[in-house]
């Protein structure tokens, strides 16, 4: 039984080139995840009908945030109004529900940006103070994936995340000769059941028509 563990990934469109590397990431981590039953699901913007609907496209996604386990947003010079409702939707649903789980990533790197973008950036960076949220800073992609990817193995420490357990060994076939070395001076059991005698003593369990060799008997 797989358990799906769904992941909202909120930006601005000038950090495609990190959602499309995040989205690389979430896919390589299903690979060695999914073989232990969880399968992480990267809901994006990019895959919503852009079509007629009654009511706007913003609710289907606040709908899909209120619906997910976790909720990750990337911000770099400016933070449109749409991406911080996406924001407090999130913030609205962790105090109703205690999730989705939080991250926003601040992409600390040169830019050119014009004065009206920062203004919306700071005034974001007030409200997380103001929630005692603060922002984790990356400089690459690279940092960014490597402290997600710390963030999920914390989800899996603490049980959010649990893998199916792994299966119990399947029974030897009958007949099957079995050897394990005991504790005692190179006492050998070997055979379904065997049982060691003595020191350096060896005794063979189950059926057995061949010869069996001892050794040597010594004094």
């Amino acid at each position: 039984m797989i358990t799906t563990r769904r992941i909202f990934l909120a930006s601005s469109a000038e950090l495609q080139d990190d959602r499309r590397e995040f989205e690389l990431f979430i896919n390589r981590k299903n690979k060695a995840w999914v073989r232990q039953g969880v399968f992480l699901e990267l809901v994006l913007w990019e895959d919503f009908l852009d079509a007629l609907s009654p009511t706007r496209l913003q609710d289907e996604y606040n709908r899909a945030i209120r619906a997910c386990d976790v909720f990750v947003m990337l911000f770099f010079t400016k933070v449109g109004r749409y991406t911080e409702e996406e924001f407090e939707t999130a913030v609205g649903q962790f105090k109703a529900t205690s999730k989705p789980f939080i991250f926003t990533y601040f992409r600390n790197a040169p830019h050119t940006a014009p004065r009206a973008d920062l203004q919306s950036l700071w005034a974001f960076q007030d409200k997380l103070k103001g929630l005692g949220h603060f922002q984790t800073e990356y400089h690459n992609r690279a940092e960014l994936l490597l402290h997600f990817s710390q963030q999920l193995d914390r989800l899996v420490a603490n049980g959010f995340i649990e893998f199916r357990p792994d299966q119990s060994p399947q029974a030897a076939p009958a007949g099957t000769s079995e050897q394990a070395t005991l504790t005692g001076n190179g006492a050998i059991a070997q055979g379904s059941g065997a049982t060691a005698v003595g020191a350096g003593g060896v005794f063979v369990g189950g059926k057995n028509t061949g010869n069996i060799h001892a050794g040597s008997r010594i004094g």
